[in-house]
């Protein structure tokens, strides 16, 4: 039988997959025509979703507000101050469950639009290729946020997470291996790029630019920078526009909503009120300066907020007019720091400063800008870090950069903060980069094996 998608994703993030009885469904229909696989892939409020704890674990938040620390729930507490486990055995995991959700509709879509109804053979084949997409990149932020970093030299063994590939709700939850959870997005995004278009409709659905952007970010994060430029290059071949934040310096009334941001190449968000009003750290505000459109134009002060705090906070969202939703989808200016981060790994130092200049000349008014000079292909390699954590403050995506850069000893990081007069200190390569699993979910399902 064909089962209702928000029923079924219920059931599966909620009881364990053998624990699921049928239910009679009255009332409801089967998907049977392609437009009902369109409708379930246009559904933002599931299919957009992305991360949301890294927000807090990232080195580019810091909460020094007594109010703010007061107010703070206790997961968040947890994955701020990088505890061993953040939930209670009855709690849910909002970026695990929306993840998982993602894939299991993904692969509702996969199971049927092909047989469907009303559709052209082109337009379903374009749809599953966009099922492959969506289930390629929950399955990377679900490997980047509970699996060890990407090792070449142990993925084959390390702990990925569970990989469902059917909606078939009866199948062993054991967690695939790093490498296997690696290859299967890049499988899905390779299969996937043949039906789809250069460009989307809109920038919540796949495209051509997506596959090669997700492909890049993926690449990167195995350190394979030879095909991450590759792939780079192919996304920045079909969408290449920024923002010129100099047109928004005396009047943000026309910075463009998220769906129509030339820079989104794959919108993807975090959509909570407990993610606005973030404090952002010292030393990135220092970084920062006041002359850097994205201070001034991101960067408000606690006033400004509801509640309001002492200290500033991450803004940008507010332009959108959509109030919570923040991007850490895929961007322009995220695959042109890809490609500057390969330059300067293959020595190549004027490339990358070139492609730094080239983004932050939109960051600065003339009167401010100062062009980076070329020195080292290492000192190039510092400033493209450094360029990516003014970039994506506030987003969550820091907090994978520091995991990942941790493989590279001159750019591993010691992170120390305190919470509650409590000083805590999360060390390079530490376990608890390494999300822990919902203990629900493996009491749920015990063949699901936690993190240490």
């Amino acid at each position: 039988m064909k089962r209702v998608i928000y029923f079924l994703a219920a059931v599966l993030l909620t009881t364990g997959c053998r624990k699921y009885v049928e239910i009679d469904q009255i009332g409801t229909r089967t998907f049977k025509y392609t437009s009902d696989y369109r409708a379930l892939l246009d559904n933002s409020a599931v299919m957009e979703a992305g991360f949301s704890l890294p927000i807090y674990s990232g080195d580019d938040t810091r909460f020094l507000d007594a109010s703010k620390q007061a107010s703070m729930t206790d997961i968040y507490y947890n994955a701020y101050t990088w505890q061993p486990q953040y939930w209670s055995d009855i709690q849910g995991d909002v970026d695990w469950e929306r993840l998982y959700k993602v894939i299991y509709t993904a692969n509702e879509v996969m199971d049927g639009v092909m047989d469907s109804e009303r559709g052209t053979d082109d337009l379903k084949r374009q749809l599953y290729a966009e099922a492959q997409v969506h289930r390629a990149y929950s399955y990377w932020c679900l490997v980047s946020l509970y699996a060890k970093q990407y090792d070449a030299a142990t993925a084959s063994t390390d702990l990925g997470v569970p990989v469902l590939l059917t909606p078939n709700l009866f199948v062993s939850l054991k967690r695939a291996s790093v490498a296997t959870v690696y290859n299967q997005i890049i499988s899905d995004l390779k299969a996937a790029e043949p039906a789809l278009s250069d460009l989307p409709d809109y920038n919540t659905r796949p495209s051509k630019a997506a596959v090669y952007a997700l492909l890049a970010r993926t690449y990167l994060g195995m350190r394979d920078f030879t095909n991450a430029q590759l792939y780079a290059d192919k996304a920045l071949a079909i969408q290449n526009n920024i923002l010129d934040l100099r047109q928004f310096a005396t009047s943000t009334a026309s910075f463009p909503y998220r769906i129509n941001d030339k820079e989104v190449i794959f919108s993807k968000i975090v959509s909570s009120y407990l993610f606005t009003g973030i404090q952002l750290d010292t030393a990135l505000l220092s970084q920062l300066g006041t002359k850097d459109l994205r201070y001034t134009l991101f960067v408000k002060p606690g006033t400004n907020f509801s509640p309001a705090f002492t200290g500033y906070g991450y803004w940008r969202y507010r332009y959108s007019r959509e109030m919570q939703a923040i991007n850490n989808g895929l961007t322009v200016t995220e695959v042109m720091l890809i490609k500057a981060e390969c330059a300067a790994r293959d020595n190549n130092a004027n490339a990358a400063i070139d492609l730094l200049n080239t983004l932050r000349e939109k960051r600065f008014l003339a009167a401010d800008y100062i062009a980076l000079t070329v020195g080292t292909a290492a000192e190039a390699l510092k400033s493209v870090v450094e360029e990516r954590k003014l970039e994506f403050f506030g987003t969550g995506l820091r907090w994978l950069d520091q995991k990942r850069l941790n493989k590279d000893a001159a750019l591993a990081t010691t992170v120390k903060r305190t919470f509650k007069d409590v000083e805590y200190t999360l060390e390079p390569n530490s376990p608890r980069y390494v999300y822990p699993i919902g203990t629900k979910y493996i009491l749920l399902n015990p063949e699901i094996e936690q993190n240490p």
